[in-house]
């Protein structure tokens, strides 16, 4: 996170001097404070997630509730949403402020065992915030892309009387900032991952119904395809653009077979 900060602030005074690195302080501290608050929002209205109660469905607000009372965590709200890609997700700044979300997809290809599993690795992320650590995170990165593509206008259209160097320098700032903004934000994103997988294994006490699970979700994920904002795709369980190779190239999450062999360890 200190990276991606750091990051930023370099660009911003590449920019413009010490104003630009206030200002893409200043920036970096409006978007997560609108990230902190409205993120979870955003996300769930980007795919059209339902709130469900448990008469509307019983068996996965059933599960969340028993996994919540063993995990003495308060009771998110349980989201559905309409599409075939299984996958599931957990969002909010907080657990007092939490929602996990499955999709229909996912409740049709996994048994139930498999699927407590699915949503206790969820409620790992919330317990450990997660979900706030990368809403964070791709904000930053999200700012950092945004300031490379200012400054590659700028010197097309802004008219720098840089001296040579100084203009290669921007340049390259530019094109590699980005890339270094998205290679940090990966490393998070998978280290979480993983955290996340031990904690869901220890919660439901079967490791091996979670390993079930991210395979039959991995070779699921190439077949079924689904509209995904890259920008979100971290949040899932397994990654949703495995079918798309340019994004593939930039996987937010770890390998499936590795997380499979350390809950295998854990067994």
């Amino acid at each position: 996170m200190a990276s991606l900060t750091g990051l930023m602030l370099l660009i911003g005074g590449a920019l413009g001097g010490r104003g630009g690195m206030m200002i893409a302080l200043l920036l970096s501290l409006v978007m997560n404070m609108g990230t902190y608050w409205y993120s979870d929002k955003i996300v769930l209205k980007m795919y059209k997630a339902k709130e469900v109660t448990p008469s509307e469905a019983p068996a996965l607000y059933g599960i969340v509730r028993g996994l919540v009372d063993r995990a003495q965590m308060p009771m998110p709200k349980v989201y559905i949403v309409d599409t075939p890609m299984p996958n599931a997700f957990a969002t909010g700044r907080d657990p007092q402020h939490a929602a996990v979300a499955a999709t229909t997809g996912i409740m049709r290809i996994l048994d139930k065992d498999e699927l407590e599993a699915v949503m206790a690795h969820e409620l790992a992320h919330v317990k450990n915030r997660d979900t706030l650590i990368s809403s964070v995170a791709a904000t930053i990165a999200g700012v950092i892309t945004f300031m490379a593509s200012m400054a590659q206008w700028s010197l097309i259209f802004g008219g720098r009387d840089d001296d040579a160097g100084s203009i290669v320098g921007v340049i390259a700032m530019a094109i590699l900032a980005p890339i270094a903004a998205m290679i940090i934000q990966m490393a998070i994103s998978r280290s979480r991952e993983f955290g996340a997988d031990a904690g869901g294994a220890e919660l439901c006490g079967r490791p091996m119904a979670l390993a079930s699970a991210l395979s039959k979700l991995e070779g699921a994920a190439g077949r079924v395809q689904a509209d995904v904002n890259p920008s979100t795709a971290h949040m899932f369980i397994v990654n949703p653009l495995k079918g798309k190779k340019l994004a593939s190239l930039f996987s937010t999450h770890p390998s499936t077979q590795e997380r499979i062999a350390r809950l295998s360890e854990m067994k």
